[in-house]
């Protein structure tokens, strides 16, 4: 698989035709991401970013939502009251499209609104002004390219997911199955894999509701000890890693188990963010490859595009972040297809 170094972001698409009133003073602007939850990870990440970009022009950027497994009607609750405190603007992280456009999303025009990370269904995206985060389609398809590396021949797939209503995560099973099925056709890039190029999805996959790390071992355990012998696990998000230590406690032995039999599984892991607790895992063989995004970009960029909304400048629709690939000691970039 080629792999090659692409630009640090890209900004796409036509730009937004509704402008808001610039600014009449200099006065510290508020904006906030409102996050599927506050306590993880990728979402900790983006608003360092965005708080550093704030700062640094005299503004001040929060995280807001709510602690604990991710669920809609909690994140309306939050994006309600986000809505009440006469911010300057709030970029969203969306859990389920429509619950959110019939409710909290009615009373946003008064806000200037993007997306970050998961973006609204094409049929609400008019009620945000631009989007923010990863090409979910083409990351899903990277992770697809990673699986292509590490078992050339195919294998038994299972993917480990969030909400079945999280639209970032279904766009990135949909590049997974794209790219290992060879075929871009979007009718039927959300098909389950059924051997075409050796690749095959078994009935209890993909395995949804595993955005916490005890929920994703305990599935994953579940997985490893199955007569069924899944080959290849993808975990859309950075759940089973969360804290390093607690994976390689609960799953080392059972993969050291595996290896002497002869039937290592490959594992691949999509985080938000590289880091050292992260390595010895992959030195170690307990997982084979990471895919990385470039979380406190993200939320550097939804600072900045927030902050032009309120300027009255002109905005991209949409800006991609980069994706970076770790299979050893040295990191590669895969490439954002177009």
């Amino acid at each position: 698989m080629k792999i090659l170094r692409s630009s640090r972001f890209i900004a796409a698409g036509l730009l937004c035709g509704l402008l808001v009133t610039p600014l009449a003073s200099a006065d510290p602007l508020q904006f906030a991401l409102v996050a599927k939850r506050i306590d993880h990870d990728f979402f900790i990440s983006a608003a360092k970013g965005c708080a550093e970009a704030a700062q640094a022009q005299g503004d001040t950027c929060l995280l807001l939502g709510a602690s604990g497994a991710s669920h809609f009607r909690r994140q309306n609750e939050a994006l309600e009251q986000a809505l009440a405190r006469g911010l300057d603007g709030i970029a969203l992280s969306v859990t389920h499209s429509k619950w959110l456009a019939n409710h909290a999303l009615k009373r946003a025009n008064k806000t200037p609104l993007i997306t970050f990370d998961s973006d609204l269904e094409p049929a609400e995206q008019h009620l945000r002004r631009g989007y923010v985060g990863l090409d979910n389609l083409a990351f899903g398809r990277q992770l697809g390219m990673l699986a292509q590396r590490l078992r050339p021949q195919g294998g038994k797939l299972c993917v480990l997911s969030g909400s079945s209503r999280d639209t970032n995560h279904r766009e990135r099973l949909r590049g997974i199955r794209q790219q290992l099925r060879g075929d871009q056709a979007e009718s039927r890039a959300a098909d389950r894999l059924n051997g075409q190029n050796g690749w095959s999805e078994p009935n209890r996959c993909p395995l949804y509701d595993t955005d916490n790390q005890e929920s994703a071992l305990l599935k994953l355990t579940t997985l490893l000890n199955s007569t069924n012998q899944y080959d290849t696990i993808i975990s859309l998000g950075s759940w089973p890693v969360h804290h390093a230590d607690i994976y390689r406690r609960q799953l080392g032995p059972l993969l050291a188990r595996l290896k002497a039999k002869g039937t290592s599984p490959t594992i691949i892991i999509a985080i938000p963010e590289f880091d050292t607790a992260l390595r010895p895992l992959l030195e170690d063989g307990l997982v084979q490859a990471y895919l990385s995004m470039e979380s406190r970009e993200i939320g550097r960029q939804s600072y900045r595009l927030l902050k032009s909304l309120v300027r009255g400048e002109p905005i991209p629709k949409r800006i991609f972040v980069n994706s970076h690939a770790y299979l050893s000691e040295v990191p590669s970039d895969i490439p954002t297809e177009r």
